[in-house]
């Protein structure tokens, strides 16, 4: 193994503690060459596709990255802003909108960081420039409130594949899931009042989740319950009775049978079923992205019109939402429990720091 340089190590160094946001990814802009590149490196982590990997290597790399990457950047297309990809905006005014809210809880400097785990920019990068600012204790905080195999513990394998390239790692805290968290259900709860407030409540509203293999429930993978919870525990904040809303999940891709009921199936019955307004949100997507912008709010909307509904609206993620900031630092407090200290705590810790250098002084250390 061939470690990375590391910084002269000195003695006395206070401890640093610092976060890092990890969300899924996207391509570096809306052209087939980038998008190829961006799912080649998403549809090659076993994690997301179980396929043996002779048989899905043939796959993708003889049809999947050969047809694809054109039709996906036509949709990155449709969504794409001035100032890049909607989901690295967001995500990036997330990171500074908590380091802000932390430093304002704690009067401390944390430095908070973002990474993708695919795309750019890298976890590998993420950790590198917290370890730059003095790091040496770090917590992962994947942007996934439902725990799957193939979102939360791929981004912890990226994160753990990097630190054996380090030789003087930093202690690291990972954090499972938060689909139940009060602060988030709150959040959601008053993001989607604050859009009735504005275009009036649904007859329906269809909680859409990103969808999943089957098989991934039967094999073990809690993500399918973590989404009936999170549903189940936000129809009860907004008072809603199981006759007004519907779970479902969404971006089926392939033909095996994946989590049910599926989105665009269930909005093309309500249409039939003479429901006349419906109104989709997605809880497990904190920023807004393809899946959300253009999957639902272009594609389902199509859908559901065709078959004969009147009137779809789209409610946007968290994205910058202030109670979901507050309930994104809140989460990030408890997980940082022990490693932020108080100010007389710090006082004390530096009086033991100084000593210690001072001791490492006369037994020949560097400054």
């Amino acid at each position: 193994m061939k470690y990375l340089q590391e910084p002269e190590h000195r003695h006395g160094t206070p401890a640093q503690t610092g976060v890092l946001l990890i969300n899924l990814g996207t391509p570096d802009d809306p052209t087939p060459a980038s998008v190829r590149r961006y799912l080649k490196e998403f549809l090659s982590d076993p994690r997301v596709v179980e396929i043996p990997r002779p048989i899905w290597w043939l796959i993708l790399n003889g049809i999947i990255l050969n047809t694809r990457p054109k039709k996906s950047a036509e949709k990155y297309a449709r969504i794409w802003t001035r100032d890049g990809s909607p989901l690295k905006i967001h995500t990036e005014k997330q990171a500074k909108l908590l380091k802000g809210w932390l430093g304002q809880k704690t009067g401390q400097n944390i430095p908070v960081e973002y990474a993708m785990r695919y795309g750019s920019p890298s976890i590998a990068h993420g950790l590198d420039k917290l370890k730059a600012s003095g790091c040496d204790r770090i917590l992962l905080l994947p942007m996934y409130p439902q725990y799957a195999a193939s979102t939360t513990a791929t981004a912890n394998d990226a994160a753990f594949e990097h630190l054996q390239k380090i030789r003087n790692a930093p202690a690291v805290r990972t954090i499972r899931h938060y689909h139940d968290d009060p602060g988030y259900i709150r959040a959601l709860a008053a993001n989607i009042r604050d859009f009735w407030q504005q275009n009036d409540r649904p007859d329906v509203l269809v909680m859409s989740f990103h969808g999943l293999p089957r098989f991934t429930l039967d094999k073990g993978d809690p993500y399918f319950c973590e989404c009936q919870k999170t549903g189940r525990l936000l129809a009860e904040a907004l008072g809603m009775s199981e006759a007004q809303y519907h779970i479902t999940f969404q971006s089926r891709f392939g033909r095996a049978e994946w989590l049910k009921p599926y989105t665009a199936n269930t909005l093309e019955q309500l249409a039939k079923d003479g429901v006349k307004n419906v109104q989709v949100v997605c809880p497990g997507f904190t920023a807004d992205c393809l899946e959300t912008l253009e999957e639902i709010a272009m594609d389902c909307k199509e859908t559901y019109l065709h078959a004969g509904g009147k009137n779809l609206e789209y409610i946007p993620a968290l994205n910058e939402f202030p109670l979901w900031i507050d309930a994104l630092g809140n989460i990030a407090l408890a997980n940082l429990s022990g490693w932020l200290n108080e100010s007389q705590d710090q006082d004390s810790a530096k009086l033991s720091l100084e000593d210690s250098s001072r001791r490492a002084l006369r037994m020949g250390a560097k400054k």
